[in-house]
């Protein structure tokens, strides 16, 4: 006789599967929003409240939308299309056009990786520790990540090595922001001073890097994620671009309620500076700690996702097996590219000495970029998707209005200086 399987068991079974699922879908759009509040946000959005205090705090929310709409796209374009951002373009528009967005891609990573191996240097200073001893351990370290041999291993110790930045809002709390001074800053707007616009600048660059873009569209397609995935990562990538840009206004929060008073004096010239003057508010042990693990957390982050997103792009081009399932010695190249791009940016930060600044120019020269990448992102949108999933109507245009409004912003004030 056929046992009938009762109905509750069935649902709880449906539950489960539903479940597992989720989890396994959820990964790239909350990695890669955590690697955008990368050392280079964090640098970018101290400088702003110490020089500017919280003048610069609007311009950190009213970039949420655009940045869910742009990260979106890559999601769409991966889902149905399962091919990644550089082998699209290639596809589409032939390979100039795809050479061209891989070497801004490489131009942006080698910037990034700068970057966050200036974090983790900086963090060692704190605690009496040469660069040349932190910047090997963390070449080595970052290398390790990669080569375990497996995507989903890989997305998984980011996620949790991410989840570190959520220090950055105890600082903000221990702080206790002026609101008297935030209300007086934000009706004292500086759109006038070359310094205010540069700012502005580092900040749009510090937020939409072009690696985000070529990474969750590349991670889509690594995991395999199907049409019936799509409303999921649309609600993760939402969920994280609102969460990127509310640690990063943390940051700003925090330098501006205690550095925004000492704009006339003030030298940030390295992370250490950073972490000297924001960690006093929690006590010099502690705050020390804590601002330390959420740098490197983020730090961290964000080197293993550009430098994944620009290895997978030179693939995507070249035409190379790519994927993180194959063991080193069948896709070599895919390796020696991401061990070359660390190890070469390891070696170039001993050799730096104003860290702030170097950061800031990195995020100013993402913002010059980004009529490229934002134009190549909606090129793909209305021609490379099934014709029911193409950006059309009102999304179409509102996108189209603030990319190029964001993108002309972030070229006037990255130019200002020598305007």
């Amino acid at each position: 006789m056929n046992q009938v399987t009762p109905k509750h068991a069935i649902s709880r079974s449906a539950m489960r599967a539903r479940l597992w699922r989720g989890a396994f879908i959820c990964g790239p759009g909350l990695l890669v929003m955590l690697a955008d509040t990368d050392a280079g946000n964090v640098v970018a959005a101290a400088q702003s409240g110490a020089q500017w205090g919280y003048r610069l705090l609007p311009l950190l929310f009213a970039l949420i939308p655009l940045l869910f709409m742009v990260q979106e796209l890559t999601v769409r374009l991966g889902i149905y299309t399962q091919k990644g951002h550089a082998e699209l373009i290639r596809e589409r528009f032939g390979v100039t056009w795809a050479y061209l967005s891989v070497v801004g891609l490489i131009i942006a990573t080698v910037g990034t990786l700068v970057t966050e191996f200036t974090a983790v240097a900086g963090v060692g200073e704190l605690y009496g520790l040469s660069k040349f001893v932190t910047l090997p351990i963390a070449a080595v370290a970052l290398m390790g990540i990669v080569m375990t041999g497996s995507y989903r291993r890989v997305e998984r110790i980011a996620v949790m090595i991410g989840l570190c930045e959520l220090a950055f809002v105890i600082v903000a709390w221990r702080s206790h922001p002026d609101p008297t001074v935030l209300m007086r800053d934000l009706a004292d707007m500086r759109w006038t001073s070359h310094d205010f616009l540069f700012l502005v600048a580092a900040l749009i660059g510090a937020v939409f890097n072009p690696w985000m873009i070529f990474y969750q569209q590349s991670a889509v397609v690594e995991k395999k994620l199907e049409p019936r995935d799509y409303a999921l990562s649309r609600w993760e990538t939402g969920a994280g671009a609102a969460l990127t840009q509310c640690l990063t206004a943390c940051v700003l929060i925090a330098a501006a309620a205690a550095l925004g008073r000492h704009t006339t004096t003030l030298s940030l010239t390295s992370v250490g500076d950073i972490s000297a003057a924001l960690t006093p508010c929690l006590g010099i042990a502690a705050g020390r700690l804590i601002f330390s693990v959420g740098v490197l957390g983020a730090a961290i982050v964000a080197a293993v996702v550009s430098s994944l997103a620009m290895a997978w792009g030179v693939g995507e081009v070249l035409g190379l097996r790519r994927s993180l399932e194959f063991k080193p010695r069948q896709v070599r190249w895919f390796y020696i590219t991401y061990i070359a791009c660390v190890a070469g940016s390891a070696v170039l930060v001993g050799c730096v000495r104003n860290l702030v600044w170097l950061n800031l120019g990195a995020q100013v020269v993402n913002a010059l970029m980004l009529p490229f990448v934002f134009g190549s992102l909606l090129a793909l949108a209305v021609s490379a998707l099934p014709e029911n999933r193409r950006l059309r109507g009102t999304a179409f245009w509102l996108l189209l209005f603030g990319a190029t409004a964001t993108a002309l912003l972030g070229l006037y004030g990255g130019l200002s200086p020598v305007i």
